[in-house]
């Protein structure tokens, strides 16, 4: 295992401090605030750890209310909304400086036999073939220096490998609301079915907005020409996977207007089974002129 993802897992694993109430630290992003994709996982950890082991997520929502901030602590608290024969629903608040900052509903359900059925695995070259992040992010010479370090430490526990270029890399010129990333962490995993979900969460925030910018030719923050975070994000959990193997996630741009984008994907195991979907919008604004 990588020290960068045991990094991650000891950020995710929650300080517990009184009954359903945990806390947390943040670490380095690519913004000033706390990484999105940090938050819902730790949110998302604090509401597993009040359900039966044999009650596995298989939804959350989640809404961002206030930037966080990287320097203080964020206290979880988990409400037990409903205990079930069969799902498990919990909501937790995340809170800073005495204000909440974040909001999650997470259910749970126990395993049951039932209908099957998926949309089929888009085509996608293998990922062993792709440059690695720090490959591709190091070719691009109008990218400041402290910006790709500043990518690739709040990248490192994960190998996220893009198809095409990104946003960043590429802009200027609209292109098709369509990305597709490899991804897996850089280390295998314990056999856990709650921390494979909490790590494709964490992942989950890091590129889906991508599909927005590249409808207008937009490269985002990194140069300048956008300011965005997200507004809200859901994810529905279909079937076993692990995030310590390859994941391909399948992103496309429906709508961006009011200030505001659409971002949905499908998460396809390497082997082509469908194992989350994915919804978020985000503000995505162009900066005024002065």
């Amino acid at each position: 295992m990588s020290e960068a993802l045991q990094s991650l897992l000891d950020l995710l694993d929650l300080e517990r401090i009184e009954e359903d109430i945990y806390r947390g630290h943040s670490r380095p992003a690519v913004v000033p605030r706390v990484f999105g994709g940090q938050v819902a996982a730790q949110a998302l950890v604090a509401a597993g750890r009040t359900v039966p082991a044999d009650r596995h997520a298989h939804s959350l929502h989640a809404y961002f209310l206030r930037p966080g901030d990287p320097g203080a602590p964020i206290v979880y608290n988990v409400d037990r909304l409903r205990d079930g024969r069969s799902f498990t629903t919990r909501r937790v608040v995340a809170v800073q400086h005495g204000k909440p900052i974040f909001g999650l509903s997470a259910s749970f359900q126990t395993y049951e036999e039932g209908l099957d059925h998926q949309a089929p695995m888009p085509p996608a070259p293998d990922p062993a073939t792709l440059p690695t992040g720090e490959e591709r992010l190091r070719s691009y010479p109008h990218l400041p220096a402290d910006t790709v370090e500043r990518f690739l430490e709040a990248r490192a526990a994960v190998d996220l490998r893009y198809v095409d270029d990104p946003p960043f890399g590429d802009y200027g010129t609209p292109r098709e609301p369509h990305s597709q990333v490899w991804f897996r962490t850089n280390g295998k995993l314990t056999d856990d079915p709650l921390l494979h979900v909490v790590l494709a969460t964490y992942v989950s925030d890091m590129t889906l907005l991508d599909s927005v910018l590249l409808a207008h030719g937009r490269g985002g923050w990194a140069v300048g020409d956008v300011v965005g975070a997200s507004l809200d994000h859901a994810m529905w959990f279909h079937r076993p996977f692990r995030a310590d193997e390859w994941l391909l996630y399948d992103q496309q741009s429906p709508s961006a207007s009011g200030g505001r984008g659409l971002g949905q994907a499908r998460i396809y195991t390497q082997d082509g089974r469908l194992a989350i979907s994915v919804i978020q919008e985000g503000v995505v604004r162009v900066p005024r002129e002065h």
